[in-house]
């Protein structure tokens, strides 16, 4: 019998529920801990890559709107103003019991039509479908990743060989902001140089939902 089937049968039974039930409230907490450390020390080393290379970008964490002191992820903002841009980023999706990392280029406000279809935009969006990324209104560009950050043996990982599982992380950084960075950057001058009109932001339309 291994250590695990062990710790199950152990709270399991009737007697021990009430240790059972405060270890599970602690190791939530402690979950959150370790998912809170990871985006932590992953948006340091954008961080640290956005210095080195002199990228005009700069790296902010994404916390989770339901959810007090919970971050679900990353994503980066120009460093000079402008109202529509795409941006890259990465987060964690809640899918069914668990939680699964996705990345790619993001709209920072729901665009119209005529920004969707611009040549460089739209010449973005076929060059990363064409390798197995996928779109929809709010995303130019996802693909998921392999991570779930929540469960067991991704957290086992990132406490035991985190340069390891943080070194893979960075390969999608890597890739959006090397092999895809100068036709973004031409994507988001060209949504910059465009005619001005109203748009809305994707925050707006999520509270406009909500009401």
């Amino acid at each position: 019998m291994n250590e695990e089937q062990i710790a199950l049968d152990f709270f399991t039974r009737e007697e021990n529920l009430p240790l059972a039930l405060i270890a599970a409230e602690h190791l939530d907490g402690l979950r959150t801990q370790y998912n809170n450390r990871f985006w932590e020390v992953l948006n340091k080393q954008i961080d640290d890559l956005l210095t080195q290379q002199a990228l005009p970008w700069r790296c902010e964490l994404t916390e989770d709107r339901n959810s007090e002191d919970t971050l679900v992820g990353m994503h980066l903002e120009p460093q000079s103003e402008q109202r529509v841009f795409l941006r890259p980023f990465m987060e964690q999706q809640l899918m069914g019991n668990n939680y699964r990392i996705y990345y790619g280029l993001m709209w920072n406000a729901a665009p119209e039509p005529a920004q969707k279809n611009l040549p460089a935009v739209e010449l973005l969006r076929t060059r990363m479908s064409e390798v197995g990324f996928k779109h929809n209104d709010s995303f130019l560009a996802w693909q998921w990743s392999p991570w779930y950050p929540r469960r067991k043996d991704f957290l086992l990982r990132f406490a035991s060989k985190p340069d390891e599982l943080l070194k893979e992380a960075m390969q999608p950084w890597l890739g959006l902001l090397q092999e895809y960075g100068e036709q973004l950057l031409l994507a988001n001058i060209a949504l910059n140089e465009a005619p001005r009109s109203a748009t809305i932001s994707l925050d707006q339309l999520h509270s406009k939902v909500k009401r």
